[in-house]
């Protein structure tokens, strides 16, 4: 056992140290005789020794990210700054320096605060700086960001807060909207809001202090009153959405009714879709001059990026063959990070995301302390998230093998995890496949059903799925367990088609 006194912890003197630094070597500090003064060994760590068994206490679960020492900071996974001091003494610092700068930038002419006196009785919120990297297709980073945001965890509801639900573009709603895009050979233009929430009215009065790195030094003492919404608050997200809903209507948009994030402008034969994903905004129309108003009544209202011909929304790179009139949509970058994030790009190659008549259950969950202990330091659930990512974006063949491992999340055992494995080995194998929009002489929606009968070796509960397809892609999928126990097959099949 080691006794600490008067000892110094060592983060904030690495901080400030200009060179790297890897390892820092504590040398052992021996007892001093008995009659010396060591009134100047302020900083000493004695050894004593206690003739004391001790048990190891179980080593804490690790995350499984990849870390990287650089320069006296842990930087994880891109090397992303996690902190204001890290990003100053980032190699990139510059490129840091001039991401905050233009985000402050963004909320002086946006007006999002006022520097006033503290009130009485306010306590105002923290504020902190987020960094990313943004990457291209090919995985090239090609934006340095950086994101004031407010410590929302500090507001209290019906004081600070009410509402704060807003709706998002269902994926499905944009695979039908580019495969009716590809049949009749639409055009395809994408936008960026530029600081999106900073647009959002509030409602309420909300007190933030300055940003780090940017308090203003004539009113140092003074705080932020928010004039408008900010990134981190809970209800910024709602406030951007109830503004950009009432800016796009004023323009001539009609709100789809089952899609809220889906709105349509006709006019004659012309006709503009606009498709919003908090700021990510798709244009697809039939009338260039159309389209054009559309962008210049955006750039009117909001700060605004033209990225021109749609290639990469969401993760997704779209290809397009207007010869041929198809678009085709992939994730292997994304499958790429994954593969990477987990140790797996030099993993075999799968055939299959799951072998034909393996049956799981929870009699294969660890039944031993050891067991339980080892697949704890698994990271099972992050696997499984990250897969399902891919599935409900462009990979329907991974559904059932998903569903069925999704289900032994709280207590997965190397059966379950084994599973898990052969899926990300299969995706390695197929993460050049495109789902694929096009050749359909008509525009017809299809859909497929299927049952599998007591395929639960838990609760004998059968296993539904269904696919619909537009212009010969599939546009909606799923592969669930029912929710009922049927006792035939024909009961199976007639509640997966109902």
């Amino acid at each position: 056992m080691f006794v600490a006194r008067n000892g110094v912890f060592l983060e904030k003197e690495f901080l400030k140290r200009e060179k790297s630094g890897q390892k820092v070597y504590l040398e052992e500090v021996q007892d001093e005789p008995v009659g010396k003064d060591s009134t100047s060994d302020a900083n000493v760590v004695e050894q004593v020794e206690i003739p004391v068994a001790i048990e190891t206490p179980p080593q804490p679960r690790r995350s499984a990210r990849i870390h990287e020492l650089r320069g006296d900071l842990l930087l994880l996974d891109d090397d992303e700054p996690a902190t204001y001091a890290e990003a100053m003494m980032d190699p990139d610092s510059e490129k840091w320096q001039s991401a905050m700068r233009s985000e402050i930038d963004s909320m002086g002419n946006n007006q999002v605060w006022n520097l006033v006196d503290p009130p009485d009785g306010v306590r105002p919120i923290e504020c902190k700086w987020i960094y990313k990297k943004k990457k291209d297709m090919d995985g090239n980073v090609h934006v340095y960001k950086a994101r004031l945001v407010a410590k929302g965890f500090w507001q209290v509801q019906g004081i600070d807060y009410d509402e704060t639900f807003s709706p998002v573009a269902m994926l499905k709603s944009i695979r039908i909207i580019l495969a009716i895009a590809a049949y009749f050979d639409y055009e395809i233009w994408q936008m960026d809001v530029k600081t999106a929430f900073l647009n959002g009215n509030l409602d309420e009065d909300m007190y933030m202090i300055q940003p780090e790195g940017f308090v203003d030094p004539n009113n140092a003492g003074k705080i932020c009153k928010l004039q408008k919404s900010i990134y981190g608050l809970k209800q910024a997200s709602r406030s951007w959405n109830i503004r950009f809903d009432e800016v796009v209507k004023g323009f001539g948009f009609r709100q789809n009714e089952e899609e809220p994030c889906v709105y349509k402008k006709e006019s004659g034969s012309a006709v503009v879709f606009l498709i919003l994903y908090v700021d990510d905004i798709l244009l697809i129309g039939n009338d260039i001059p159309m389209l054009q108003s559309v962008k210049t009544s955006l750039n009117n209202n909001f700060s605004m990026k033209d990225l021109g011909e749609a290639t990469y929304i969401l993760g997704i790179k779209i290809y397009r063959d207007r010869s041929k009139r198809l678009i085709g949509l992939s994730q292997d970058t994304y499958i790429d990070k994954v593969l990477k994030r987990f140790n797996m790009e030099q993993s075999k190659k799968g055939f299959l995301p799951m072998s034909h008549g393996m049956r799981f259950s929870d009699k294969q969950c660890p039944s031993t302390a050891d067991e339980r202990k080892r697949m704890s330091k698994v990271p099972y659930a992050s696997e499984v998230g990250s897969i399902m990512y891919a599935m409900i974006c462009t990979r329907p063949d991974v559904s059932y093998a998903l569903s069925v491992a999704s289900r032994y999340q709280a207590d997965p055992g190397e059966s379950h995890w084994t599973l898990v494995k052969n899926i990300l080995k299969y995706l390695r194998r197929t993460k050049d496949v495109f789902l694929i929009y096009g050749g359909e002489e008509e525009l017809v929606v299809n859909g497929y059903t299927d049952a599998s009968f007591q395929t639960d070796m838990d609760d004998s509960h059968s296993q539904s799925g269904f696919v619909f397809t537009i212009n010969c892609g599939a546009v909606s999928w799923k592969s669930s367990k029912q929710e009922m126990v049927t006792d035939s097959i024909a009961e199976a099949e007639y509640i997966a088609a109902s």
